[in-house]
């Protein structure tokens, strides 16, 4: 099964939280690929859902996966001490 392509918006902030929780519930349980390209700023609510989203797809055992994170997105993520990794379910939880 190919895996769905999910856009983020450009500002992944408080008002895009809701709407992309929404988005990712259609998509539970499948395989999905997040497009980050159209994003130049992730904030808290919108990195909580998408680590929430990580963490449902690895306890399902279903591939998600962030392609086309910037540069600039890398860097608020390591602020956080994340890596791009962490909003990934390509290493299945033990």
């Amino acid at each position: 099964m190919s895996a769905a392509s999910l856009p983020l918006p450009a500002r992944l902030d408080l008002p895009a939280a809701a709407p992309l929780r929404e988005a990712l519930l259609g998509h539970e349980g499948k395989p999905l690929s997040i497009d980050a390209s159209p994003c130049e700023s992730i904030g808290t609510p919108g990195l909580q859902v998408l680590l929430a989203a990580a963490k449902s797809w690895r306890e399902a055992g279903v591939s998600l996966n962030v392609e086309g994170l910037s540069d600039v997105c890398r860097a608020q993520l390591a602020i956080f001490g994340l890596s791009p990794d962490d909003l990934c379910s390509k290493e299945l939880a033990e």
